[in-house]
Protein backbone atom coordinates (compact mmCIF):
# COMPACT_ATOMS: atom_id res chain seq x y z
CA UNK A 1 0.00 0.00 0.00
CA UNK A 2 1.23 3.18 -0.65
CA UNK A 3 -0.66 6.31 0.89
CA UNK A 4 -3.50 4.67 2.18
CA UNK A 5 -1.99 2.53 5.48
CA UNK A 6 -3.82 4.56 7.93
CA UNK A 7 -7.48 3.06 6.59
CA UNK A 8 -5.89 -0.45 5.64
CA UNK A 9 -4.81 -0.99 9.63
CA UNK A 10 -8.16 -3.29 10.09
CA UNK A 11 -6.10 -5.72 12.99
CA UNK A 12 -8.43 -4.02 15.61
CA UNK A 13 -9.81 -6.87 17.16
CA UNK A 14 -9.67 -5.43 20.96
CA UNK A 15 -9.97 -2.05 22.59
CA UNK A 16 -7.02 -0.85 24.29
CA UNK A 17 -9.11 1.73 25.82
CA UNK A 18 -6.35 3.25 27.85
CA UNK A 19 -6.43 6.48 28.97
CA UNK A 20 -3.68 7.21 31.59
CA UNK A 21 -4.43 7.32 35.26
CA UNK A 22 -1.91 9.59 36.28
CA UNK A 23 -2.30 13.17 37.81
CA UNK A 24 -2.51 16.02 35.73
CA UNK A 25 0.76 18.11 35.14
CA UNK A 26 2.17 21.82 34.90
CA UNK A 27 2.80 22.01 31.19
CA UNK A 28 6.29 23.24 32.05
CA UNK A 29 6.58 19.97 32.86
CA UNK A 30 5.61 18.39 29.85
CA UNK A 31 8.30 16.75 27.23
CA UNK A 32 7.86 18.95 23.72
CA UNK A 33 9.82 19.62 21.33
CA UNK A 34 9.53 23.29 21.48
CA UNK A 35 8.55 25.06 25.33
CA UNK A 36 4.92 26.35 24.76
CA UNK A 37 3.83 24.57 22.10
CA UNK A 38 2.44 21.03 21.21
CA UNK A 39 3.72 19.96 17.45
CA UNK A 40 0.23 17.68 16.79
CA UNK A 41 1.47 14.87 13.70
CA UNK A 42 -1.77 14.53 11.61
CA UNK A 43 -2.68 12.55 7.87
CA UNK A 44 -1.64 14.52 4.84
CA UNK A 45 -4.88 14.48 2.18
CA UNK A 46 -7.13 12.54 4.64
CA UNK A 47 -10.18 14.55 4.53
CA UNK A 48 -12.20 14.89 6.63
CA UNK A 49 -9.97 14.24 9.30
CA UNK A 50 -7.03 16.08 8.15
CA UNK A 51 -6.64 18.23 4.81
CA UNK A 52 -4.44 21.53 3.91
CA UNK A 53 -4.99 22.62 7.80
CA UNK A 54 -8.77 21.81 8.20
CA UNK A 55 -10.80 19.08 9.56
CA UNK A 56 -11.66 16.95 12.57
CA UNK A 57 -8.30 15.77 14.10
CA UNK A 58 -6.79 19.03 13.05
CA UNK A 59 -9.75 21.05 15.43
CA UNK A 60 -9.26 18.66 17.95
CA UNK A 61 -5.44 18.73 18.28
CA UNK A 62 -5.91 22.59 18.26
CA UNK A 63 -8.41 22.19 21.26
CA UNK A 64 -6.18 20.08 23.17
CA UNK A 65 -3.47 21.91 22.80
CA UNK A 66 -5.83 25.10 24.06
CA UNK A 67 -7.14 23.06 27.16
CA UNK A 68 -2.93 22.42 27.74
CA UNK A 69 -2.51 26.22 27.51
CA UNK A 70 -0.14 25.46 24.23
CA UNK A 71 0.23 26.82 21.22
CA UNK A 72 -1.20 24.20 18.29
CA UNK A 73 1.92 23.46 15.40
CA UNK A 74 -0.23 20.92 13.29
CA UNK A 75 2.37 18.95 11.12
CA UNK A 76 0.80 17.12 8.07
CA UNK A 77 2.44 13.87 7.36
CA UNK A 78 2.37 11.52 4.10
CA UNK A 79 1.61 7.76 5.34
CA UNK A 80 3.67 5.61 5.22
CA UNK A 81 3.92 1.78 4.45
CA UNK A 82 2.62 0.35 6.93
CA UNK A 83 1.17 1.83 10.48
CA UNK A 84 4.19 1.06 12.20
CA UNK A 85 6.36 3.12 9.63
CA UNK A 86 3.68 6.02 10.77
CA UNK A 87 4.37 5.79 14.02
CA UNK A 88 8.17 6.02 13.15
CA UNK A 89 7.99 8.76 10.92
CA UNK A 90 5.26 10.57 12.95
CA UNK A 91 6.11 10.02 16.44
CA UNK A 92 9.42 8.65 17.91
CA UNK A 93 12.01 9.33 14.80
CA UNK A 94 10.85 11.67 12.29
CA UNK A 95 10.72 11.14 8.11
CA UNK A 96 13.65 10.21 6.62
CA UNK A 97 13.41 13.28 4.78
CA UNK A 98 14.60 15.19 7.75
CA UNK A 99 11.09 16.19 9.07
CA UNK A 100 10.57 16.31 13.00
CA UNK A 101 8.01 13.94 14.25
CA UNK A 102 5.38 15.29 16.75
CA UNK A 103 4.66 15.55 20.26
CA UNK A 104 1.53 13.64 19.47
CA UNK A 105 -0.13 11.95 16.53
CA UNK A 106 -3.95 11.57 15.84
CA UNK A 107 -5.87 9.08 14.52
CA UNK A 108 -4.25 5.98 15.65
CA UNK A 109 -5.80 2.58 15.85
CA UNK A 110 -6.78 1.72 19.81
CA UNK A 111 -5.24 -1.35 19.57
CA UNK A 112 -4.02 -3.78 22.16
CA UNK A 113 -2.04 -6.31 19.56
CA UNK A 114 -0.77 -3.33 17.73
CA UNK A 115 0.47 -1.36 20.70
CA UNK A 116 1.96 -4.48 22.23
CA UNK A 117 4.23 -4.38 18.53
CA UNK A 118 5.00 -0.81 18.97
CA UNK A 119 7.15 -0.56 22.30
CA UNK A 120 8.50 2.40 21.03
CA UNK A 121 5.07 4.44 21.83
CA UNK A 122 2.47 4.82 23.96
CA UNK A 123 -1.35 4.86 22.38
CA UNK A 124 -4.30 5.99 24.30
CA UNK A 125 -7.03 8.24 24.64
CA UNK A 126 -9.52 6.88 22.24
CA UNK A 127 -11.57 9.58 20.81
CA UNK A 128 -13.72 8.24 17.50
CA UNK A 129 -15.24 4.73 16.75
CA UNK A 130 -15.01 4.43 13.10
CA UNK A 131 -16.66 2.11 11.44
CA UNK A 132 -17.25 0.16 8.43
CA UNK A 133 -20.62 1.60 5.96
CA UNK A 134 -22.35 1.18 2.91
CA UNK A 135 -23.46 4.47 0.82
CA UNK A 136 -26.15 3.47 -1.49
CA UNK A 137 -28.97 4.23 -4.00
CA UNK A 138 -31.95 3.01 -2.48
CA UNK A 139 -33.28 2.74 -5.73
CA UNK A 140 -30.94 0.50 -6.69
CA UNK A 141 -29.86 -1.33 -3.84
CA UNK A 142 -31.48 -2.30 -0.80
CA UNK A 143 -30.70 -1.95 2.89
CA UNK A 144 -28.02 -4.50 3.64
CA UNK A 145 -29.49 -7.29 5.74
CA UNK A 146 -27.74 -10.53 7.40
CA UNK A 147 -24.75 -11.87 5.68
CA UNK A 148 -22.06 -10.74 2.73
CA UNK A 149 -23.62 -13.42 0.59
CA UNK A 150 -27.43 -11.97 1.21
CA UNK A 151 -26.55 -8.49 1.39
CA UNK A 152 -23.70 -8.08 -1.51
CA UNK A 153 -25.54 -10.34 -4.06
CA UNK A 154 -27.00 -7.46 -5.81
CA UNK A 155 -23.30 -6.43 -6.57
CA UNK A 156 -23.09 -9.22 -8.72
CA UNK A 157 -25.45 -6.96 -11.28
CA UNK A 158 -24.91 -3.67 -10.02
CA UNK A 159 -21.35 -1.67 -9.68
CA UNK A 160 -19.97 -0.66 -6.35
CA UNK A 161 -17.05 1.53 -6.03
CA UNK A 162 -14.28 1.57 -3.30
CA UNK A 163 -10.82 3.49 -2.33
CA UNK A 164 -8.06 1.78 -3.89
CA UNK A 165 -5.50 -0.40 -1.68
CA UNK A 166 -7.95 0.01 1.03
CA UNK A 167 -10.02 -2.83 3.32
CA UNK A 168 -12.86 -2.12 1.64
CA UNK A 169 -11.47 -2.94 -1.50
CA UNK A 170 -9.42 -6.14 -0.51
CA UNK A 171 -13.20 -6.83 0.91
CA UNK A 172 -15.46 -6.76 -2.35
CA UNK A 173 -12.47 -8.50 -4.46
CA UNK A 174 -12.26 -11.60 -2.26
CA UNK A 175 -16.00 -11.97 -0.95
CA UNK A 176 -18.39 -14.50 -2.14
CA UNK A 177 -15.38 -16.34 -3.73
CA UNK A 178 -14.54 -13.09 -5.87
CA UNK A 179 -17.53 -13.17 -7.67
CA UNK A 180 -18.12 -9.23 -7.45
CA UNK A 181 -14.74 -8.53 -8.87
CA UNK A 182 -16.08 -7.68 -12.60
CA UNK A 183 -18.48 -4.79 -10.67
CA UNK A 184 -15.55 -3.55 -8.51
CA UNK A 185 -14.74 0.07 -9.59
CA UNK A 186 -11.95 1.62 -7.77
CA UNK A 187 -11.18 5.11 -7.29
CA UNK A 188 -8.10 7.14 -6.31
CA UNK A 189 -10.18 8.36 -3.20
CA UNK A 190 -13.65 8.54 -1.17
CA UNK A 191 -14.88 11.57 -2.73
CA UNK A 192 -14.18 10.74 -5.87
CA UNK A 193 -16.18 7.48 -5.61
CA UNK A 194 -19.05 9.69 -4.46
CA UNK A 195 -18.83 12.37 -7.91
CA UNK A 196 -19.03 8.49 -9.45
CA UNK A 197 -22.04 7.53 -7.84
CA UNK A 198 -23.82 10.92 -8.16
CA UNK A 199 -23.29 10.37 -12.23
CA UNK A 200 -25.09 6.71 -12.40
CA UNK A 201 -21.52 5.43 -12.43
CA UNK A 202 -21.66 2.93 -9.96
CA UNK A 203 -24.75 1.74 -7.87
CA UNK A 204 -22.96 1.60 -3.95
CA UNK A 205 -19.70 2.85 -2.55
CA UNK A 206 -17.94 0.60 0.39
CA UNK A 207 -15.87 2.77 2.91
CA UNK A 208 -15.72 4.18 6.45
CA UNK A 209 -18.58 6.13 7.90
CA UNK A 210 -17.07 9.12 8.50
CA UNK A 211 -15.68 9.21 5.09
CA UNK A 212 -19.00 8.53 3.00
CA UNK A 213 -20.70 10.94 5.58
CA UNK A 214 -18.40 13.80 4.36
CA UNK A 215 -18.56 12.70 0.92
CA UNK A 216 -22.30 12.31 0.53
CA UNK A 217 -22.63 15.67 2.34
CA UNK A 218 -26.11 17.36 1.19
CA UNK A 219 -26.22 14.76 -1.46
CA UNK A 220 -30.17 13.64 -1.49
CA UNK A 221 -31.58 10.24 -2.47
CA UNK A 222 -28.44 8.38 -0.52
CA UNK A 223 -28.69 6.32 2.80
CA UNK A 224 -25.52 5.07 4.51
CA UNK A 225 -25.61 1.92 6.54
CA UNK A 226 -22.98 0.51 9.31
CA UNK A 227 -22.24 -2.89 8.20
CA UNK A 228 -21.79 -6.14 10.70
CA UNK A 229 -21.37 -9.26 9.14
CA UNK A 230 -19.54 -12.18 9.39
CA UNK A 231 -17.54 -11.95 6.59
CA UNK A 232 -15.78 -8.35 7.08
CA UNK A 233 -13.48 -9.36 9.68
CA UNK A 234 -13.30 -6.06 11.17
CA UNK A 235 -16.22 -3.46 11.50
CA UNK A 236 -15.48 -1.13 14.22
CA UNK A 237 -12.31 0.40 15.58
CA UNK A 238 -11.65 3.07 18.06
CA UNK A 239 -9.19 5.72 16.76
CA UNK A 240 -6.75 8.04 19.04
CA UNK A 241 -3.16 9.32 19.68
CA UNK A 242 -0.03 8.56 20.26
CA UNK A 243 3.08 9.64 22.18
CA UNK A 244 6.58 8.72 22.39
CA UNK A 245 6.73 6.39 25.52
CA UNK A 246 8.83 8.15 27.73
CA UNK A 247 6.72 10.54 27.30
CA UNK A 248 4.25 9.65 30.54
CA UNK A 249 3.25 13.10 31.62
CA UNK A 250 2.38 14.21 28.19
CA UNK A 251 0.16 11.38 27.65
CA UNK A 252 -1.23 11.76 31.09
CA UNK A 253 -1.99 15.75 30.61
CA UNK A 254 -3.58 14.81 26.77
CA UNK A 255 -5.82 11.82 28.58
CA UNK A 256 -6.84 14.58 30.88
CA UNK A 257 -7.49 17.41 28.30
CA UNK A 258 -9.34 15.11 26.32
CA UNK A 259 -11.44 14.01 29.03
CA UNK A 260 -12.52 17.67 30.04
CA UNK A 261 -13.29 17.99 25.82
CA UNK A 262 -15.41 15.59 26.07
CA UNK A 263 -16.94 16.53 29.41
CA UNK A 264 -17.55 19.90 28.18
CA UNK A 265 -19.30 18.62 24.72
CA UNK A 266 -17.00 20.56 23.14
CA UNK A 267 -15.55 17.19 21.18
CA UNK A 268 -18.84 16.28 20.20
CA UNK A 269 -19.38 19.57 19.09
CA UNK A 270 -16.01 19.39 16.76
CA UNK A 271 -17.61 16.76 14.53
CA UNK A 272 -20.75 18.03 13.89
CA UNK A 273 -18.96 21.34 13.01
CA UNK A 274 -17.49 19.31 10.27
CA UNK A 275 -21.12 17.97 9.32
CA UNK A 276 -20.26 14.51 10.91
CA UNK A 277 -21.64 11.90 13.23
CA UNK A 278 -19.43 11.18 16.57
CA UNK A 279 -19.46 7.91 18.22
CA UNK A 280 -17.31 7.31 21.48
CA UNK A 281 -15.82 3.97 21.61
Amino acid sequence: MTDNSRRRFICVAGGLLAACLMPAHAKADLELQQAGALRIAVYAGFAPYSDRGKGVDVAIGQALARRLGLQAQVAEFPAGETMNDDLRNMVWRGHYLGTQPGDVMLHVPVDLDFARSNKQVTIFGPYHLETMALARNPQQVPAPQGSAANAFEVFTREKIGAEVDTHASDFLLHVLNGRLRENVVHFRTVPEAAEAMSRGEVSAVLGTYTQLEAAFAGSQGVAIDALSMPEMRVTGWPIGMAVKAESTELAAALSEALADLQRSGELDQIFKDHGLTHRLP
